[in-house]
Order: C-alpha cells, then sequence, then structure tokens
C-alpha cells in the first residue's frame, strides 16, 4: 500500500545517448545507483525525468525498464495528461509492467475548485482502483488546490494513497494537511527536497525529490526519524551550495544529470534537445561545489 509510504522515492530522471536515443543500459546503472544511496522506491516519468519529450511508447519502454531493474522495488510511474484517455493508456500499460502506482496532476486550465472536483471524477471513473499520488505543483501546472479541495478529493477517491506536495509555501501546507481529519495519506514532498529538515519537522513521510547525491535524502530522512535532528541539519547544510545549484529548472537538471554523470551513475550527462548545455564555466563552478562540499563533509567527519 502506497499509503505506507515512508523513505526517499527518488525522482528518477531519464538518461539519453549523445543522439538523443533512451539510454536503456543506463537506466539500469542509475536505478543501481539510488538504491544502493539510500532510495526507498523510484519515481519515473516526472517533470525533471523529461517525460513531456518522450513518445507513449518511449515512456512504456522506460518505466518497464526501471520497473523490471527494481526487481519488486516500488516503482510509481507519472502519467499526467490533459487527455484523460492517454492517462488511461499510460496507467494501463505500467500496471501491468508492475508498477505500485502513478502519479497524476491536474492539467492546466482548471480554474475553480468545481473544476477540479470533476476532472478528478473523470480520472477515477477512467482508471479505476489504482494506487495515486496527487501531485499538488502549482508552479508546473499553474493549478493551484486548497486544502479543503484536497481534502474532498481524499474522502472521494480512496485510491489516493500519497499526496505529494510542493506547493509554496510547503511547510505550512503540509501542517493543514497533516491536521485534516479521517483518513490518513502519506505526504511526501518535491521541490528539489529545499526544505526538507523544515518539511521533515512538519511531518512528512519522506521526500520525493532529486537530487545527485541521493544518500544526502536518505541519510538525512534517517537522522530526523530516529531524532537527531541537529546531526540532520548540520549534514543537510553541507548539501545545500550545490543542492541550491541544482535547484534551476531545467537548467538544474542539465548540472544534476552532469554530477551523476561524474559518479558513474549514466554514462551521458546530456537532457534530450532542445535542452541547456553547461559551459567551461558552470563545470568549474560544479567543481568549486563539489569541492566545499567534501569540505563540509570532511569538517563534519564524514
Amino acid at each position: 500500500m502506497l499509503s505506507n509510504a515512508k523513505g526517499v522515492y527518488i525522482i528518477a530522471q531519464t538518461p539519453f545517448k549523445e543522439n538523443d536515443d533512451i539510454d536503456l543500459e543506463s537506466v539500469d546503472t542509475l536505478t543501481d545507483f539510488y538504491f544502493s544511496h539510500g532510495a526507498s522506491g523510484l519515481t519515473v516519468l516526472g517533470v525533471s525525468g523529461e517525460s513531456n519529450k518522450l513518445t507513449f511508447g518511449e515512456s512504456v519502454q522506460v518505466a518497464n525498464r526501471f520497473i523490471r531493474r527494481a526487481q519488486g522495488k516500488p516503482v510509481i510511474v507519472g502519467v499526467s495528461n490533459p487527455s484523460i484517455a492517454q492517462l488511461d493508456e499510460l496507467t494501463k500499460r505500467v500496471m501491468d509492467d508492475g508498477a505500485s502506482g502513478v502519479m497524476i496532476a491536474p492539467p492546466n486550465g482548471l480554474r475553480t475548485d468545481q473544476d477540479i472536483l470533476n476532472y478528478f471524477e473523470a480520472v477515477f471513473k477512467r482508471i479505476g482502483d489504482v494506487p495515486i499520488v496527487l501531485q499538488d505543483f502549482p508552479f508546473s501546472t499553474g493549478v493551484w488546490m486548497s486544502v479543503p479541495v484536497i481534502a474532498q478529493l481524499i474522502e472521494r477517491h480512496p485510491q489516493i494513497q500519497v499526496i505529494k506536495e510542493e506547493d509554496i509555501p510547503s511547510i505550512t501546507k503540509i501542517t493543514r494537511l497533516r491536521d485534516l481529519p479521517g483518513r490518513r495519506v502519506a505526504i511526501l514532498t518535491g521541490n528539489n527536497a529545499m526544505f526538507l529538515p523544515l518539511e521533515l519537522g512538519r511531518g512528512i513521510d519522506g521526500p520525493m525529490a532529486g537530487f545527485s547525491h541521493p544518500e544526502m535524502l536518505s541519510s538525512v530522512y534517517n537522522l530526523y526519524t530516529a531524532g537527531k535532528t541537529d546531526e540532520a541539519h548540520k549534514l543537510y547544510n553541507c548539501y545545500l551550495p550545490l543542492l541550491s545549484y541544482e535547484n534551476q529548472s531545467q537548467w538544474g537538471v542539465a548540472v544534476r544529470k552532469e554530477v551523476m554523470r561524474r559518479r558513474g551513475a549514466l554514462k551521458h550527462a546530456g537532457m534530450r534537445s532542445p535542452s541547456p548545455a553547461l559551459d567551461a564555466r558552470a563545470h568549474a563552478e560544479i567543481d568549486m561545489l563539489l569541492a566545499h562540499q567534501q569540505q563540509a563533509l570532511a569538517a563534519l567527519g564524514n
């Protein structure tokens, strides 16, 4: 049950070759990299996974490869699409392949609470009894879901087992969501883990974020949940400069993939074109940030 989800559900990157083809071999090494650094599960075909650049067939292929390589560990697949018919088709394919559930965000253009309620009523009527992560990411979708609307969706649709909360400010909304009466759902958070220790203090069940050093996400989570909150904050602070540097929309994804290429997680760092390119100055900044990160970790005794 995804409602019991805890720990790090890392947002997986989609690896590409230099000619823009999908790099399935790097899907394997990337999956191993994530789990070897403490991930509890994966979330694939998310916004930073460049899902909008894939064909339907490629989306199925990539999701299937991650699911197979995960060998029974949880994999959630992003299926958001303005077309409910296409959303339904991708959902059926990935669930048949062994996905643990799917993540859905409301499409741009929903303007009222009733629009949101009607949209998800139509979605669940179409896809049936599938475990759902409801993604609340207004910066990306342009749709703001209030806490009362989210509460109604949870009450009406037992398929919703997780809220991915990445509205801003996330911490105040997390508190209001966690205080809701009725059925408990898991709360995981994104926003590139920029507020992770504070969000853990507000009662989240873990991050659903991407970062080139997933061991930070898992270690901070483990320290915080073990009651070692001061240690969790200090460790987090060692990685914060690089984390902030990666938190620059699609350009930041290019940085993240380059760092993971250097760490052996994938062969080629490029995003599918059209995409941002890192110049020599950006590479020098990455060198500096990684060096400072190592110094900070060493000073902390890590």
